[in-house]
């Protein structure tokens, strides 16, 4: 390793005396030999930071280890080490030599911001929102930190917080897409359908072509009774990416929604050329089958589908109607059964249960499916929002 000018500068008295000296040179050697092998053992800061300048990542993160080891009391050099860390996406050591700058020091500049993004590349999305609003409690106009905060609680899955932090980024930021996507989604979850309505329309504006907002402004419209503008928004998405998954899907709910079942099955079938699996698009193909009189179809296509997602809830129900029809009543009752523990607050398989076991004679059982009607009493509406898939949190580059 290259010595310092000022060790080089007593280096070189050392060796000076070791010539003028006939006494004192053996000492005086050894001394200087000792003390230049310390010189060599140790490591300065400007020297792990041109390391890192130079790209020698590796390198520079043992010379920040040896600093730290040199002095287990320097926050900075800890923080250092972090930042070489997250250079080489060792976030999990990063993290740690971050939390350990901070115990050392709280107020270090920058250092809460860097830990809530090495955890947030971790995934870590409730971890990362403590050291965000560190970061941003420092500095109110960090919109980094704010944005980072608001993509943390939609991660954690905590979206009206979401919304409140990522609205305030977006107005900073209107042309970043993402950022403008989340917020949109973050009030889609929390049923503020103007803020997500407005958000998705503004996204449009700038990407006309992204079938994948059409889809959720279309979501968004069809939670807000406008299923005609939502059937537009699915048309452009469709004709946009005709093979956008759920797509069809989607703008065949709609139309069995509004009791257009031709167009609804159309769709349905469109799906399933598509995605051939699609448990959704078949189980509602079945109840398009059931509705029409045809229940050997609609059994068949209904069984079909909770073999591919057993966790059906409206192909259970309709296996119970129609097993009811042909008074196939422990068919029905099984069906049924499934229906009710998928979802007990629901309480239309609690009716029909209670129905059926009145007509076999099973006053105790009927009486009991009959109170828990009464307890839920009203059906949640169907709603195309909770049938796609939801958008993963966006990842900082």
């Amino acid at each position: 390793m290259v010595l310092c000018s000022a060790r080089r500068d007593v280096y070189d008295l050392i060796a000076d005396l070791c010539r003028h000296s006939m006494k004192l040179r053996v000492s005086i050697c050894l001394i200087a030999l000792l003390w230049l092998a310390l010189a060599q053992a140790q490591t300065t800061p400007s020297e792990a930071k041109a390391l890192e300048q130079q790209g020698r990542l590796a390198e520079a993160t043992k010379a920040w280890r040896a600093i730290t080891a040199q002095n287990s009391r320097d926050a900075a050099a800890f923080a250092s080490l972090g930042v070489v860390l997250s250079k080489q996406q060792k976030y999990e050591e990063a993290v740690i030599a971050y939390r350990k700058a901070l115990t050392l020091n709280p107020k270090l500049t920058g250092i809460q911001l860097n830990l809530g993004l090495a955890l947030f590349k971790l995934g870590k999305f409730q971890a990362t929102i403590a050291p965000f609003r560190a970061a941003l409690a420092a500095d109110p106009k960090n919109i980094q930190a704010r944005t980072l905060l608001g993509m943390s609680y939609y991660g954690a899955k905590q979206f009206g917080a979401a919304a409140k932090q990522l609205e305030i980024a977006a107005k900073v930021d209107p042309t970043n897409l993402e950022l403008q996507q989340t917020l949109a989604q973050s009030c889609l979850f929390v049923k503020n359908y103007p803020c997500a309505i407005n958000t998705f329309h503004h996204i449009l504006q700038q990407n006309p072509d992204s079938a994948a907002i059409h889809m959720l402004l279309g979501g968004a419209l069809d939670s807000s009774d406008r299923t005609l503008d939502a059937i537009s928004e699915f048309k452009a998405a469709a004709r946009v990416a005709p093979r956008e998954p759920n797509v069809h899907f989607g703008l065949g709910f709609l139309y069995w929604k509004s009791n257009h079942f031709d167009e609804a099955k159309q769709e349905f079938e469109s799906e399933l050329a598509n995605d051939p699996v699609n448990a959704q698009a078949i189980a509602y193909l079945g109840d398009i089958e059931m509705k029409r009189a045809n229940p050997d179809a609609a059994i068949s296509l209904l069984k079909k589908a909770i073999q591919l997602k057993p966790d059906l809830r409206m192909a259970y129900m309709d296996l119970g109607t129609i097993y009811t029809r042909k008074k196939n009543y422990a068919e029905a009752i099984n069906a049924l059964q499934h229906a009710r523990d998928l979802d007990p607050a629901e309480p239309d398989a609690h009716y029909r249960l209670a129905r059926i076991y009145q007509t076999l004679g099973k006053t105790e059982d009927s009486k009991r499916e009959f109170a828990r009607v009464e307890q839920h009493y009203q059906k949640k509406d169907e709603s195309l929002i909770e049938k796609l898939p939801p958008q993963p949190p966006p990842r900082e580059n």
